[in-house]
C-alpha cells in the first residue's frame, strides 16, 4: 500500500504560514522541529491523519522567486471538505479570499481561493 505523505509548500516564513494555517484555519501543527538552519513543520486540516503539507521557508532567490507560483499560476493544492457549506462559511468568516462563488461541477462543488502567500487552491465537496 502507498499513500501520498506529504506535499512541500515554499512559503516566506514559517511563523507566518503557521498563523495562517493553524491560527485562521484550524488546521493541526503536526511537527516542528528546529534543525538548525531550517524547520521540519508539517500541518495537517481538520480531521486528517494523513495527507500532510510540509511548510518550506524560501531559502534564496530562486525559492522565494517560487512563493505563490509554484504551480504556474494554476491552482494546484485542493482540500477536500465533507461539507463544503460550513468550511466555505467558516473560510469566509476568517478572512479567507475566494477568487470566485461556489460552483457546480460534475466532480463536485468547488470554489477556488488563495493563501496570503499567493497559493490557489480549490475548497472542494467531491460527489
Amino acid at each position: 500500500m502507498q499513500h501520498l505523505h506529504a506535499l512541500s509548500l515554499v512559503v516566506p516564513d514559517y511563523d507566518a504560514a503557521i498563523a495562517f494555517y493553524c491560527g485562521q484555519l484550524g488546521w493541526q501543527l503536526a511537527e516542528d522541529v528546529d534543525q538548525g538552519r531550517k524547520r521540519w513543520v508539517r500541518i495537517l486540516p481538520p480531521g486528517a491523519s494523513q495527507g500532510s503539507l510540509i511548510l518550506a521557508r524560501a531559502d534564496g532567490p530562486t525559492q522565494q522567486a517560487a512563493i505563490g507560483n509554484q504551480f504556474g499560476g494554476r491552482v494546484g493544492l485542493f482540500l477536500a471538505t465533507d461539507d463544503f457549506d460550513r468550511d466555505h462559511a467558516a473560510m469566509l468568516a476568517a478572512g479567507v479570499v475566494f477568487e470566485e462563488e461556489p460552483r457546480h461541477e460534475p466532480y463536485g462543488t468547488v470554489a477556488v481561493w488563495r493563501d496570503p502567500f499567493g497559493n490557489r487552491w480549490d475548497l472542494i465537496q467531491l460527489v
